[in-house]
């Protein structure tokens, strides 16, 4: 039986299986909304954090992307993060200005789709093709050390769970 979330409670397949402690966050190649690469997942030598979100034009999105940049600046140059979807970078940078998010990248998974390989792309319904709402803490070494696939897409994620997960790594 395949993975699901729900959209207003109407269940949505993933494709494969969201992956859990213990795996190996494997690398993903992403374009930040500066049209610059970058790669997450794997052996980084530092913590990671990373949010994958269906779109930042909707509110619950973007209020998370807002809340998370500003509880990890006090940690950037300790960890790798970002917050990823399947938005086009024109559309991440708009959302950057327009909610002043500046010290946590904001990247797009559209060239790609790399993060299929962590369980996280929606299969099928009005979503199919882009990301849940999901967040991975990988140590240092490319380590899953938590996840969360937060089963309602327009709820949004356990904060301080994911922080303290992070924070365990520093």
């Amino acid at each position: 039986m395949p993975t699901t979330v729900t959209l207003r409670g109407t269940p949505l397949a993933l494709y494969g299986s969201p992956l859990k402690p213990g795996d190996y966050a494997p690398e993903a190649s992403l374009i930040t909304s500066k049209l610059e690469e970058l790669i997450v997942g794997g052996a980084r030598g530092k913590p990671q954090i990373l949010i994958t979100v269906p779109s930042l034009d909707t509110p619950v999105c973007a209020a998370e992307a807002k809340k998370f940049n500003e509880a990890l600046a006090a940690m950037k140059d300790k960890i790798v993060a970002a917050v990823i979807s399947m938005d086009l970078p024109f559309a991440q940078s708009r959302y950057c200005e327009s909610y002043q998010v500046e010290g946590l990248p904001i990247a797009s998974d559209y060239r790609f789709r790399d993060m299929a390989r962590y369980g996280v792309v929606v299969a099928e319904g009005p979503l199919r093709g882009i990301l849940a709402r999901a967040v991975f803490v990988v140590n240092p070494s490319g380590q899953i050390t938590y996840t969360e696939l937060v089963p309602e897409i327009g709820q949004e994620p356990n904060y301080d769970a994911a922080l303290s997960a992070l924070r365990a790594l520093l």
